[in-house]
């Protein structure tokens, strides 16, 4: 019999707040987190905003010893890991460290840390560069350094698919624990890209809306005048743990993790097949994986990035999958909120999925003005909306043409 796992732990760090609670409260507010970059100096840039986090402190988080040899990504990661566990209440010692895996991902890892060192080696020779740059820059340091900070030595990795991570990990991270490698895993993903070069990488793909006189209203997935995607930066993190196992030392379940399905276009390398076929195969796949039929599905929450082609591939995958039916799903977009946090999408979508159970709300899709004939499903225009779902669908999809699809459910016992 496949182990049930269930959610006893969100933790985030977001555009729209530093923590799970004030990030929920912006995205029913349908409050965007676009602003103007202060990062760098982005006057030589066609897109001149982001929605990037605020006020977040490391060296309240690490120490200002630590927080210097520590890369932003990693950062977040650890923060949005610490306030999961908090809830969670999961002590990890002796008795249990073996057991307690660790599972982060990232679209690009360290590139704050690795853009800085560039610029040192070019104007000061190579003897400067910092020695912490290896293992700042790294994919995998998130994941190491929180096995170090809570004693965790269960299995312990990182994936990269692009913007599809998030969700990868955790449903790799589901998969772990039904095979028995653990019996609890911190499963999330960060991203920390901000950099001068990412946005200029994104403007000369025509990827980015460049929107600069109305940042906030510049994500507006499945709209008919969108032009492109508002970069963002955050981290997810949810504690996954086998139902046994939650149960016998009495946490609090806050919903079931069911059913993942993933895929790859075969079709390009950063455009999405047009006809959604691999999307709607990741759909149906976790369908499959949950038990679950089209007509159990109460809330999805798209990948829905705010571009021509995404949108558009997308809605045709959803309908390819739902059939008719597809018109009475709600759909939305919390891109047109957060952002798109890139590799850490998909984890902090997975945590709003949770909310949306715990809570009985659905978040909207924030400007959307114009419908696009191509894009006709519900998008929970605007305003958030009261509901009572028991089975919801979280999407994400990446260059490469990955797909990767949850679906989470309100537990039963």
């Amino acid at each position: 019999m496949t182990k049930r796992v269930v959610v006893t732990g969100l933790g985030c760090v977001s555009p729209l707040g530093n923590n799970v609670p004030d990030t929920w409260s912006a995205l029913l507010a349908g409050r965007s987190g676009a602003g103007p970059i202060t990062r760098f100096d982005a006057s030589r840039h066609r897109t001149k905003f982001a929605a990037e986090v605020k006020g977040f402190d490391p060296v309240a988080l690490l120490g200002a010893r630590d927080a210097r040899k520590v890369d932003r990504y990693a950062q977040l990661a650890i923060a949005a890991a610490q306030e999961a566990q908090s809830q969670a209440g999961l002590v990890i010692d002796d008795s249990n460290r073996d057991r307690v895996g660790v599972l982060i991902g990232t679209g690009i890892g360290g590139i704050i840390t690795l853009m800085e060192n560039a610029d040192i080696l070019n104007a000061r020779g190579p003897e400067r560069v910092s020695p912490f740059l290896v293992p700042m820059m790294i994919a995998d340091s998130a994941a190491g350094l929180l096995a170090i900070r809570t004693g965790a030595r269960g299995p312990n990795m990182a994936i990269t698919s692009a913007c599809a991570t998030g969700t990868n990990v955790i449903g790799e991270a589901l998969e772990m624990i039904r095979r028995g490698a653990a019996d609890v895993m911190f499963a999330g993903s960060s991203e920390a890209a901000i950099v001068s070069l990412t946005i200029a990488g994104l403007n000369v793909m025509t990827a980015l809306s460049t929107r600069n006189e109305a940042p906030e209203k510049a994500s507006r997935p499945f709209d008919k005048n969108r032009d492109g995607f508002l970069m963002g930066e955050g981290a997810g993190m949810l504690v996954l743990e086998s139902l046994e196992h939650a149960q016998a030392r009495g946490a609090q379940i806050l919903c079931e993790l069911t059913g993942y399905g993933t895929s790859d276009d075969a079709y390009h390398i950063s455009a999405p097949a047009e006809n959604g076929a691999g999307a709607a195969i990741s759909m149906q796949r976790a369908l499959a994986d949950a038990g679950l039929k089209v007509t159990d599905i109460d809330y999805i929450n798209a990948h829905g990035t705010s571009t021509y082609l995404n949108d558009r591939s997308e809605t045709a995958a959803i309908k390819t999958v739902f059939g008719e039916h597809a018109y009475k799903v709600p759909v939305s977009s919390t891109k047109s909120m957060t952002g798109h946090l890139l590799g850490a999408s998909g984890s902090v979508e997975a945590v709003i999925c949770v909310k949306v159970l715990q809570e009985n709300m659905l978040p909207p899709t924030i400007n959307y003005e114009t419908p696009d004939p191509d894009c006709d499903l519900d998008y929970i225009p605007n305003t958030a909306r009261p509901a009572k779902p028991k089975h919801v669908m979280s999407n994400s999809f990446g260059f490469g043409g990955h797909n990767a699809t949850l679906i989470l459910s309100r537990f039963t016992s």
